[in-house]
């Protein structure tokens, strides 16, 4: 026993494997894992916090929240943050510049963290904007604050290389997406998948569905799993968001931040000054620039309805010189551009950005001091997203609506209903700048912008007549010709669509002129002689009747080419000088006539049809061209139909190539056995097709006999023997003279097949008989050359 317990004594004394570093790592960072956890359960949902640092968070939160410069929390995130971080969904409502950013970034790190997400888990988070620009703003914090942390984030916006996305976007724990490319990685990219998904977020939803992306975003939650946690975020809550909210949130918890400032509703910043200004839709770039050149150590963004006019007034307001930085940024710009010039006007200080409403949702524009509305807001939530732009987060801002005097009673309505009641303010005439001479040369020099200034008209009007409220935007109550000549342009410019007044008067219209037709149709007979006299007089007013009458007729692809005439600068000057010379001319060949019997031939030679695509058109109405080509017979045999085949019998009638015989006469004459009838044909073709054949050999033979013996001809003309003899060469030792071999010129018919047996020499043996005399060449070959002769064979 004393040897066993000297062993287990020794095992005892042996010393135990440290624990490497990994597993202790490890460890700790579970237990701090499950000490979090608890913490987030047992956290109060309804106490007041001030502090980022008295939420229930991570430490890598901290410290990225810390380096951003964030502490304080805002009202917005104090209600929000302690029930997102215990899981449930939130639907939430503040005014522009709270920190609603904050609100659903801070869950979306906490969530993946305290699940231990990593690279193998695939997609955890997707946060979802409406414009490139947000998603942009939305990735920076995210990466500002998120530093900590181990996750990898993505953004997939349009303008970018889809390639690459794809390449990288299964490698993706958070994602920050817009609706239209997001989907398209949906639907197209292999091996991106959502169903690991943990946390949707929604930021500005009521203009995603406003931007036309319900149904993109009613197919992206289609995509995504039920069990899930989703924040939605929003400075204005609609029934559209409801809707929504109902669609894809489970027992939301609804938050609202409203605060006692001037305006009750809190909708719009407690600092920001409105005000609004009446002003004629013809002065309202003189009132622009006129607030440029008083403003030129300002930062202000101005507001326009559509693309054309941001250029528009980009283009002419830098040649007019304000002397301050200009700026634009719309939808139909690249995404580089339009990233560069979000982060050129961030970076200023004194600039003025023109911009369509792509940049008036949820962008933070560092110590913008005025937003200027140029054109009314199509309701008062998009005024509120605009005017957010400005006095963000307790700094002070000021904004300023232009009306136009048909829009006021309606868009200061639509206003108060919010709770907002900005202060009217008159513009004095000193300051309302001239620039319509200025615009005019600018159009007159530049035929871009002239026609830069036609679309900006077409578009501006174009969105007054879509927009929803009609009792706030009139088209018919609009000054569009100053509008026109404001704008630079010496005309007002065609407008394709008419409101609904306009269309009632021109249907009216054609009707009267219907029945003014009508009537003078049936006075015709009664006053011809005094219609001649009266039509001059009446020259003015049938233009019209014409066009209103016209009007009423569909007009094809094929009317409008027959319509079309010459585009050069006289050719209707030209048609109607043609016209009058002909016209004298007539009148002075009268003295001139031509007494013969009227065969009934017409008089007009022009009268004549001119074929079947040319009748009842006009001279005047088709090219030159297009008349020639109708006047030449080869021309106009493509559109004639194609010939048929006839053939005559003994008395003269005329059949088809192919008449069918009446079924009732052929089982009469067949006595009712029509197979019988139809095998006893069959053997008759067939008997006549084999005699057919047997001619048919005889022929070929003959015709190939025939060309045989043209080619023997040949071959002996091109000899030279054909009809004469053969040289001969006087042999040594026979007295020259050699009696010839008459049986080599056998001319019996057998002599063709005996001639085809021999072959006629090659190329090569010929070369090497046709030696020249010159040459030397030896007696005996000469006597062997005369042999071959006299045989009749051939060289």
């Amino acid at each position: 026993m004393a040897p066993q317990t000297a062993n287990s004594k020794k095992r005892k004394d042996v010393p135990k494997k440290p624990i490497s570093k990994r597993k202790s790592h490890r460890s700790s960072e579970d237990g701090k894992l499950d000490q979090l956890q608890k913490l987030v359960q047992d956290f109060d949902e309804g106490g007041t916090y001030t502090l980022f640092n008295d939420l229930p968070i991570s430490n890598a939160t901290k410290r990225g929240l810390k380096k951003a410069f964030y502490t304080t929390m805002t009202d917005i995130q104090a209600k929000s943050l302690p029930l997102s971080l215990k899981g449930k969904d939130v639907l939430g409502a503040a005014r522009t510049g709270s920190g609603k950013t904050l609100s659903f970034l801070i869950p979306v790190l906490e969530v993946l963290h305290r699940q231990k997400w990593g690279p193998q888990d695939g997609l955890g988070a997707l946060i979802i904007s409406p414009t490139r620009e947000l998603s942009i703003q939305i990735f920076d914090v995210l990466c500002a604050i998120g530093g900590g942390h181990s996750f990898s984030a993505g953004l997939v916006i349009g303008g970018k290389n889809l390639k690459d996305e794809r390449d990288r976007l299964s490698r993706m724990n958070i994602l920050v997406a817009t609706p239209g490319r997001l989907l398209q990685h949906m639907d197209q990219t292999v091996g991106f998948e959502c169903d690991n998904l943990q946390l949707l977020v929604l930021d500005e939803a009521d203009r995603i569905l406003d931007m036309g992306f319900s149904k993109a975003l009613n197919a992206i939650v289609g995509h995504l799993p039920k069990e899930r946690q989703t924040l939605l975020f929003s400075a204005t809550q609609t029934e559209s968001v409801q809707q929504l909210a109902r669609l894809s949130l489970r027992e939301p918890v609804q938050v609202g931040v409203r605060e006692d400032g001037v305006e009750g509703s809190g909708a719009t910043p407690k600092n920001l000054e409105q005000h609004y200004a009446i002003v004629p839709l013809d002065r309202k770039l003189d009132a622009l620039f006129g607030f440029i050149k008083t403003h030129l150590q300002s930062k202000a963004l101005v507001f326009m309805s559509s693309c054309k006019q941001v250029r528009f007034v980009f283009e002419t307001f830098c040649k007019l010189h304000p002397g301050i930085p200009l700026m634009h940024l719309h939808g139909k710009q690249k995404q580089t551009k339009r990233l560069d010039i979000f982060q050129k006007f961030s970076a200023s200080k004194h600039a003025f950005l023109f911009a369509t409403d792509v940049a008036a949702r949820g962008l933070d524009f560092p110590a913008v001091d005025w937003v200027i509305q140029l054109d009314a807001p199509e309701d008062a939530d998009t005024y509120v997203h605009r005017v957010g732009r400005t006095a963000r987060y307790e700094r002070k801002g000021q904004s300023l609506l232009f009306l136009c005097p048909s829009e006021e009673e309606g868009m200061v309505a639509a206003l108060k209903v919010k709770g907002i009641e900005p202060q009217l303010i008159k513009i004095k005439e000193s300051k309302l700048a001239s620039l319509e001479n200025s615009l005019q040369k600018f159009a007159f020099e530049d035929p871009d912008i002239k026609y830069l200034a036609q679309r900006t008209f077409v578009s501006y009007v174009k969105s007054i007549y879509l927009q929803k409220d009609k009792s706030t935007f009139q088209v018919d109550k609009l000054p569009l010709e100053e509008f026109a000549a404001s704008l630079g342009l010496p005309g007002t410019p065609k407008v394709k669509f008419l409101d609904s007044n306009a269309a009632k008067k021109r249907k009216n219209s054609s009707r009267q002129a219907g029945q003014v037709s009508n009537k003078t149709d049936t006075t015709v007979p009664d006053g011809a002689n005094s219609e001649s006299e009266d039509s001059g007089g009446s020259e003015d007013e049938s233009p019209n009747l014409d066009k209103s009458i016209s009007s009423l007729k569909v007009r094809t692809k094929y009317d409008r080419m027959f319509e079309r005439k010459n585009q050069g600068i006289l050719s209707e000057h030209y048609g109607k000088l043609v016209d009058r010379g002909s016209e004298d001319s007539d009148a002075d060949d009268d003295f001139i006539t031509l007494k013969r019997a009227d065969h009934d031939l017409p008089n007009d030679p022009s009268s004549q049809p001119r074929g079947g695509l040319l009748e009842g058109i006009g001279q005047e109405d088709i090219s030159k061209r297009k008349m020639k080509i109708g006047q030449s017979k080869s021309a106009m045999l493509k559109y004639k139909p194609g010939g048929t085949k006839l053939v005559f019998d003994e008395q003269g009638a005329a059949h088809s190539l192919y008449e069918m015989r009446d079924d009732s006469a052929f089982v009469s004459e067949a006595g009712g056995d029509v197979v019988g009838a139809g095998k006893a044909y069959v053997n008759e073709v067939r008997q006549r097709m084999q005699g057919e054949d047997l001619i048919d050999k005889a022929e070929a033979k003959d015709k190939k006999k025939e060309k045989k013996r043209k080619r023997k001809e040949r071959e002996i003309e091109r000899e030279g023997l054909s009809g004469v003899g053969p040289a001969v060469l006087a042999a040594e030792g026979d007295d020259g003279y050699v009696s010839p071999d008459f049986d080599a010129f056998d001319l019996s018919p057998d002599a063709d097949e005996e001639e085809s047996s021999h072959q006629p020499p090659s190329k090569r043996w010929k070369s090497t008989l046709s030696v020249s005399r010159d040459g030397g060449q030896e007696i005996a070959d000469d006597e062997e050359l005369a042999l071959k002769l006299l045989r009749g064979q051939t060289l």
